[in-house]
């Protein structure tokens, strides 16, 4: 038996003659030690050069998360961080500008988004970020990079949370603290997908948008107790935590017998599963996992229209902190994201 030799199609080969080689150095931001918002300045940083399976990305628009704060002001995953300056953040939306090899899945020229592993590698505030394939995905045509940028790790965060971890399914009683934020607005959208019937914590501004994502019930936590108003609830996805009006004790007493208390927010709360165990539920926390495959299949529901993110603010690369100080404030709708450079 003959085989042909591999050839590339000639959009990918004009792609590919398309892009410029990337500069040695380029534009990104940095701190220098943790501390607040404004320990975040502007810089010139090497250019990272990809090895094995990675891909260098030149980056559009850079995705802003929680977890990014939280590092910059010491916690979060600042235990690993190695050396300092360093360049922060996950989040990516951009263009291929180098590939492991002529046959890779995503060659030169090819629109992407996904997550940077940050800290074992540079971050996302900056104009190049190296990813692993299986980080990544092709950007959704639908989508702006700006838009595409708020997607990966919220929305890796609440598929893992509502269909890996608690299987949302037609029937099943689901309540969602802080539905309006990044992860929480994907998870509201996704539990009603997949047939779950949604109840949502939220500020009363934020209630008519909710139920158009698909929640079925809104509470008001500014004037309303949860605790007194649900109950026998077969699944808890928790995004505040134990630091905030003992979300998470209260969300244990709306629990079913054997139903499921996921917490995400790091380090708020060491000992739940011990008091999960002895309210009778279950209990997991969750880490988001960068996984390339989950996010091809969200950015097909994105370019369907059945799932949307929403965008709050867009700051320029140069104004990370303001950036970080509007995401701290803690009433962001959605995500905030950080605009890099031109498509």
């Amino acid at each position: 038996m003959r085989f042909r030799p591999l050839r590339s199609s000639p959009s990918e080969r004009a792609a590919a003659i398309a892009v410029p080689a990337p500069p040695e150095t380029m534009r990104a931001v940095v701190f220098d030690e943790p501390g607040a918002a404004d320990v975040l300045h502007p810089a010139v940083v090497p250019v990272p050069s990809p090895v094995l399976s990675e891909v260098l990305v030149r980056v559009v628009a850079a995705g802003i998360n929680p977890i990014d704060a939280k590092t910059r002001a010491g916690k979060g995953v600042a235990g690993a961080i190695d050396r300092f300056p360093t360049v922060p953040g996950y989040d990516f939306s951009g263009i291929v500008v180098r590939s492991p090899y002529e046959a890779h899945p995503f060659p030169p020229g090819t629109e992407v988004y996904g997550m940077a592993p940050y800290p074992r590698s540079g971050g996302s505030y900056a104009e190049y970020v190296v990813a692993p394939t299986l980080s990544l995905a092709r950007k959704p045509a639908s989508l702006s990079h700006v838009e595409a940028a708020g997607v990966p790790l919220a929305a890796l965060t609440a598929w893992g949370l509502v269909v890996e971890t608690a299987h949302a399914h037609e029937g099943q009683r689901m309540l969602i603290h802080a539905g309006s934020g990044g992860v929480g607005h994907f998870a509201v959208q996704f539990a009603a997908y997949f047939g779950a019937h949604v109840t949502v914590t939220g500020s009363g501004r934020n209630a008519a948008w909710l139920r158009e994502l698909g929640a079925s019930v809104v509470i008001d936590y500014t004037t309303t107790r949860f605790d007194e108003v649900v109950s026998d609830m077969d699944v808890v996805i928790d995004l505040v935590g134990n630091v905030s009006a003992n979300t998470g004790t209260r969300s244990l007493q709306v629990l079913r017998p054997g139903g499921l208390y996921v917490l995400v927010p790091t380090g708020s709360w060491p000992d739940y599963a011990e008091r999960a165990d002895e309210a009778g539920v279950r209990a997991t926390s969750y880490r988001v996992i960068p996984d390339g495959s989950a996010l091809a299949t969200v950015g097909r529901l994105l370019d369907s229209g059945a799932v949307q993110v929403y965008i709050d603010k867009v700051f320029d690369l140069d104004a990370a902190a303001d950036a970080h100080a509007e995401l701290e404030q803690g009433h962001t709708r959605g995500k905030v994201v950080l605009r890099v450079s031109d498509d």
